[in-house]
């Protein structure tokens, strides 16, 4: 019994050999492991871009030239694009000083009670309330 259970396991051994190598005992050429959907050099990057980029594998991880080729890439278009919000945000800032004449936000206007101010003084809403102040009580 040892020596058919011996014989029919290494049948089955190399069947599986046989099977796996296919043509011969020789391994399929493989193609070079490229970047899918690299990122479009005609214009910015785009979330789907990113989202479609596959970088490629290596033998410890990802190929460090790949990625340190999209990193640089989106590290110069957010460099860019901060630039041009500044650029628009000191604009609008400007556009924004220009329609008020100059003049600084509150200037031209009576400045606003502070509650719990000096006494006597009328608080913001105190006379608009019947229970609010002097006038309103009614001995």
């Amino acid at each position: 019994m040892f020596w058919f259970m011996l014989i029919a396991l290494v049948a089955v051994v190399a069947a599986v050999a046989l099977a796996v190598l296919g043509d011969g005992g020789t391994l399929p050429e493989t193609e070079p492991d490229l970047a899918a959907g690299a990122l479009p050099a005609d214009r910015p990057t785009a979330r789907a871009d990113l989202e479609e980029l596959r970088l490629p594998v290596a033998l410890r991880g990802y190929r460090m030239t790949e990625v340190d080729d999209v990193l640089d890439r989106l590290g110069a278009e957010l460099a860019e694009r901060d630039a041009r919000i500044a650029e628009l945000e000191a604009a609008l800032a400007g556009a924004h000083d220009a329609a008020l004449g100059g003049r600084a936000l509150g200037e031209g206007h009576p400045p606003a009670p502070e509650p719990g101010g000096p006494p006597g003084a009328p608080d913001a809403g105190a006379g608009d309330h019947p229970a609010g102040g002097e006038e309103g009580r009614h001995e």
